[in-house]
């Protein structure tokens, strides 16, 4: 990477990782649970050791859903499930992979498809000088393909950990990030690591 990078991380709450969770997108596998919050980690890690900003991306509605849109059947099944509603349990971050209260760590809530949509996230951005994302998060073809393209539309360089990424199923997984690798480069934290630090 020749230029500022920053991790964005995509809704890694309660709502969507833990087992109790009222979506659990993809984690409904253990495995896969233990992986995406594995390689997670392993992203944040990397960010920390290397100074890079980190955007913690959370999503989250009013109690009555006053400010969350209809018009999409992801966003109405938001709704019918009762799930991340503002100051409740499931749109805290996963006790693992909580946020760190310094400089360096930003914390930005959106109610749409791209974290990009209505948040202050491509101020932040530009404000820290940044130009390169490196994205992961859950779910793989709904806010991460929205994010990845909403910031290849900005003008960003982006890079996706695929094993800090799931979807649903296997299947949505792999064809999102193919698809995705039209606008980005798909990688893992291991190769990211040994790419020369910024």
């Amino acid at each position: 990477m020749s230029e500022r990078a920053a991790v964005i991380a995509l809704h890694y709450q309660n709502e969507v990782l833990h087992p109790d969770g009222k979506i659990r997108v993809g984690v409904d596998d253990e495995t896969v649970r233990e992986r995406v919050i594995a390689g997670a980690a392993e992203m944040l890690a990397l960010a920390r050791e290397r100074q890079w900003p980190v955007m913690h991306v959370r999503i989250a509605f009013r109690p009555d859903y006053a400010d969350c849109p209809r018009n999409t059947p992801i966003f109405r099944k938001t709704v019918e499930l009762g799930a991340v509603k503002e100051d409740e349990w499931g749109t805290e971050f996963l006790a693992q992979l909580q946020p760190l209260d310094n400089e360096q760590e930003f914390i930005v809530t959106h109610q749409r498809l791209s974290a990009f949509a209505g948040t202050q996230l491509d101020h932040l951005l530009r404000m820290l000088d940044v130009r390169h994302l490196v994205i992961g998060g859950v779910a793989t073809h709904s806010v991460v393909e929205h994010t990845v393209r909403d910031a290849a539309d900005r003008g960003y360089e982006v890079t996706i950990v695929a094993q800090a990424c799931a979807s649903g199923s296997p299947e949505l997984h792999d064809a999102a990030l193919r698809s995705l690798a039209l606008v980005a480069q798909v990688t893992d934290v291991q190769s990211l690591a040994r790419e020369k630090a910024l």
